[in-house]
C-alpha cells in the first residue's frame, strides 16, 4: 500500500447506530496502519460530546479523536475533529469549530429546515480541515456520526453521507450484533439510503460477537446475497478494553465492597462533562467508585469516604438540580461527619461563593449562590480557558508531578489571601497556582481535568482522602496503550485487510468537493 500526501488514501467508517463501534474499530485501524509504516491521521466531521481534549494547537476536540491520535502516534490537532456540538441544555448546544467556540444555537437552527445556511457554513471548515490532513498524512480515517438511516437530518448532512459525497470517500458499515438483530440492522441501514450513496459502502463489519462463528455463516452469507456487499469481518467481543469513552457513561467499578476500599462517589449532573476523569478511579483495586445521579435524592446514598463533583458544561444549572433535590443538605453530613469532597472544573466554581454569569455565557444571566465550601467567587466570561498542563502537586506532603488539561470559561478569585493552591500548574513560562484546600483540609477544587492521571498524584490525592496503604493507582497510559494494541491485533486477524486495502483507493478528483 502506497501514497502520496497529496493524494491520500481515505477510508470512512459509518454505523447502523449510536455505539455500534465506530470509535473504537477507526482507533484500532489506526494502529495496524501506523504500524505498517503509515503516516496516519483520524478524522471526525462533527462530533456531539461532552468530553473534549485540548489539543497540541490550543483548542477543543472531541475526547474520541484524541484517543485515536493516541493511536496513530501522533498529537491531536483541532484538524481532526472541527466541529464539536457539547449540548448545554436538551435543545441548545455551543459549537465549537476547528477548536474554538463560536456560537451558542437551538436544535431546530442546526438541524432543522433553517439550516442549510449554518451546515454550509461549517461544511466549508470541515472540507478545509480535511484537505490540510490529505495533504500532511498519507492515509485518513474517517469517522461517521450516529447513523447514516437518520433520514430526518439527511438534509445538509455534514457527519456522514453528506460529507463522504463531498469528499469523494469510501464507506464501510459497523454493527453491533450484542444489541441484537444485527442483519436487520445492516439491511435496514442499507435500504434507508439512496441508490449512490449504498454504492458507496463497500462493505460490512459485525462487532462484538460472542459464540461459534459457525452459528453466524449462513446468515453472512444471506445478507452478503441480500445486500451484494461483502462481510469484512466478524470482530469478537472484547472485555476490559480501557478506551476513552466519546461519551457514556460507565457505571461499574473494580473493587467489591469486601475489600473494604475507599469508598467514592461522583455526582452525575444533567450536564457532566469529562468525566473520562474518574476512569483511574474506575479501575483502581482499592476504590469502590459509584456514579450518582445528581437528579435522584441521596436518601439512599449510604456514606462514603469521597465525594466529587464533575464538570459540567452548565454550572448554574447543574448546581440548582443538586439543591433541588437535597445534595447540600447531605453534603453539609458528609463533611461534618469528616469526609472529603473535591470540585473538578465546574465543580470547583460550585463549591465557591458565588457564581455570576452577566452575559448568559452558560444558561439565562444572573447570579448563583454557591455550596460555600472554599472562599472564592467565578464569573463566567465570554472565551475559554484551553491549555494542556503540567506541574506540582501539593497536599501536605513531597510535592508530587501532575499533568492534565483545562477546559473552562470562568474565571474563579479566592476571598482570602492566604489560601494556599493546590498546585503550581505550567504551561509555559512562570508557574500559575491553581486550586485551593480549605482550612480544615476537607475540601478541594481544581480546575484541572486528568488530576487522577498522573500515578503519584492520584495516589497522594487518595491518601489525601483517606486510602493508607502500598496499593498503587493504575497507570492509565500504560494500559491504553496495551488495549490499543490488543484491539489492533484483533482486526489484523479477524478482518480482510487486503480487501479493506483494496477499497481505500486515494482520491484523485480533488478539488471536486469545494463545488458542493
Amino acid at each position: 500500500m502506497t501514497t502520496t500526501a497529496s493524494s491520500a488514501f481515505t477510508l470512512m467508517v459509518q454505523g447502523t447506530a449510536s455505539d455500534a463501534g465506530k470509535t473504537t474499530l477507526v482507533a484500532g485501524l489506526c494502529r495496524v496502519f501506523a504500524r505498517r509504516g503509515l503516516h496516519v491521521a483520524p478524522f471526525k466531521p462533527q462530533n456531539m460530546a461532552l468530553n473534549s481534549a485540548v489539543t497540541s494547537d490550543g483548542g477543543e476536540i472531541g475526547r474520541a479523536q484524541a484517543l485515536q491520535a493516541v493511536a496513530c502516534g501522533v498529537p491531536a490537532h483541532t484538524d481532526f475533529n472541527p466541529v464539536l456540538l457539547k449540548p448545554q441544555s436538551n435543545t441548545c448546544a455551543q459549537v465549537i469549530v476547528q477548536g474554538k467556540a463560536l456560537s451558542v444555537v437551538e436544535a431546530k437552527d442546526f438541524f432543522g429546515p433553517g439550516a442549510r445556511h449554518y451546515k454550509q457554513r461549517v461544511m466549508t471548515a470541515v472540507l478545509d480541515s480535511f484537505d490540510r490532513l490529505r495533504q500532511a498524512y498519507e492515509l485518513v480515517l474517517v469517522e461517521g456520526a450516529g447513523s447514516p438511516a437518520e433520514i430526518n437530518l439527511r438534509d445538509n448532512d455534514i457527519a456522514n453521507m453528506g460529507f463522504a459525497e463531498a469528499a469523494d470517500c469510501p464507506v464501510i458499515l459497523v454493527a453491533d450484533i450484542d444489541k441484537g438483530g444485527v442483519f436487520a440492522q445492516l439491511y435496514g441501514t442499507l435500504m434507508l439510503l439512496s441508490e449512490a450513496e449504498r454504492a458507496r459502502i463497500k462493505g460490512m463489519v459485525i462487532n462484538r460477537f460472542r459464540g461459534d462463528i459457525r452459528l453466524l455463516e449462513n446468515g453472512l452469507t444471506m445478507i452478503e446475497e441480500l445486500t451484494g456487499k461483502p462481510v469484512l469481518g466478524v470482530l469478537p467481543y472484547l472485555d476490559n478494553l480501557v478506551l476513552d469513552a466519546e461519551d457514556a457513561i460507565v457505571h461499574h467499578s473494580a473493587a467489591s465492597s469486601d475489600e473494604r476500599p475507599l469508598r467514592v462517589v461522583v455526582l452525575v449532573t444533567p450536564r457532566i462533562s469529562n468525566h473520562t476523569d474518574f476512569d483511574v478511579l474506575r479501575l483502581h483495586p482499592r476504590v469502590e467508585l459509584t456514579m450518582v445521579h445528581a437528579g435522584s435524592s441521596p436518601a439512599h446514598c449510604s456514606a462514603v469516604d469521597l465525594v466529587i463533583l464533575p464538570g459540567s458544561k452548565a454550572v448554574r444549572d447543574d448546581l440548582a438540580v443538586l439543591k433541588a433535590n437535597g445534595w447540600k443538605a447531605w453534603l453539609d453530613r458528609h463533611l461534618r461527619y469528616g469526609g472529603k469532597l473535591i470540585g473538578i472544573c465546574g465543580g470547583y466554581q460550585m463549591l465557591g461563593d458565588v457564581i455570576d454569569d452577566p452575559q448568559g455565557i452558560e444558561s439565562t444571566a444572573g447570579s448563583s449562590e454557591g455550596l460555600g465550601y472554599l472562599p472564592m467567587t467565578t464569573t463566567l466570561e465570554a472565551g475559554k480557558q484551553l491549555r494542556n498542563v503540567t506541574g506540582s502537586l501539593s497536599l501536605g506532603g513531597e510535592p508530587c508531578a501532575v499533568h492534565g488539561y483545562e477546559i473552562h470559561c470562568g474565571q474563579s478569585s479566592a476571598l482570602v489571601e492566604h489560601e494556599a493552591p493546590l498546585m503550581l500548574a505550567t504551561e509555559s513560562g512562570a508557574p500559575q497556582p491553581d486550586g485551593m484546600v480549605s482550612t480544615d483540609n476537607q475540601v478541594l477544587g481544581t480546575y484541572l481535568h486528568g488530576l487522577f492521571d498522573s500515578v503519584d498524584a492520584c495516589n497522594a490525592l487518595l491518601a489525601w482522602a483517606g486510602l493508607h496503604d502500598s496499593q498503587q493507582a493504575v497507570a492509565l497510559d500504560e494500559l491504553r496503550e496495551a488495549s490499543i494494541n490488543r484491539l489492533a491485533d484483533t482486526l489484523e486477524q479477524h478482518l480482510d485487510l487486503e480487501l479493506l486495502e483494496h477499497f481505500m483507493q486515494p482520491n484523485t478528483q480533488q478539488g471536486n468537493h469545494h463545488e458542493q
